[in-house]
């Protein structure tokens, strides 16, 4: 490889649901996107369906798009070495995740830091991240955040995280952000009422940058009296600050 100039990984943010391009990514990012023709994704149907929603020029047909390992935390270096190829032989090649911006919240970062172990310029482009919307439209504090993935299952020992977050936040506080699979969200919601204090501010997002985008913060005290939102199988963030 000496001697080659190695190309470059995009990292191309897409969409958080169904919406034309010009409202949330930059010109100048679905202008490299368009002009990519090797991808690393998530998925390869939602890739393909992210890429017709950048008015993607080319055929996708003659576009090599390339899954993840599906358990990135036992994948070698060879596998995302073999991903990475394009990039190893001079030719740019992008990074897509199924929703947001790729290796936050989302797979692609072993594949990012392979890239710096192996001098490829990493480039992050511009576009929706859910955790720094909902972050910015909370109220909640910004200078100190933690996002959290998913809490468990467990009915038992979702309630312990969720006082331990809270207590967390009152001494910290820091903003804690979460997230729920959508057809278990208005469980997570009751539980969040059941398990916070009255003055615990919390922020349900929904559908954000989307047109059904639904986004508030209240006391739980308040949301307690209030009707409840809709949130059911709707991406949904949630924040709360002790």
């Amino acid at each position: 490889m000496s001697g080659t100039k190695l190309g470059t990984l995009y990292l191309v943010p897409v969409a958080l649901g169904d919406t034309p391009w010009p409202t949330f990514l930059p010109q100048q990012a679905q202008t490299i996107a368009a002009g990519l023709r090797n991808f690393v994704v998530e998925t390869a149907r939602s890739a393909r369906a992210h890429l017709k929603q950048l008015d993607y020029p080319h055929p996708l047909r003659d576009t090599d798009i390339r899954e993840l390992p599906a358990n990135p935390s036992t994948a070698t270096d060879a596998q995302f070495d073999a991903l990475l190829a394009p990039a190893l032989a001079g030719t740019d090649l992008g990074l897509m995740s199924d929703a947001g911006c790729p290796a936050v919240a989302d797979p692609g970062a072993r594949l990012v830091a392979r890239a710096h172990a192996l001098g490829v310029r990493v480039v992050p482009l511009v576009g929706p991240s859910s955790i720094l919307l909902g972050l910015m439209g909370s109220g909640l504090n910004g200078q100190s955040f933690a996002f959290h993935g998913y809490l468990p299952v467990a009915e038992a020992e979702r309630d312990e995280r969720l006082r331990a977050l809270e207590n967390e936040s009152r001494a910290q506080q820091r903003t804690q952000i979460f997230i729920e699979t959508p057809y278990r969200n208005e469980r997570m919601f009751e539980a969040l009422l059941r398990t916070c204090r009255p003055s615990t501010r919390l922020c349900v997002a929904c559908d954000l940058s989307t047109p059904n985008e639904y986004l508030l913060t209240r006391p739980v005290s308040e949301w307690k009296r209030s009707a409840r939102p809709s949130l059911a199988k709707r991406p949904t963030l949630f924040l709360l600050l002790a």
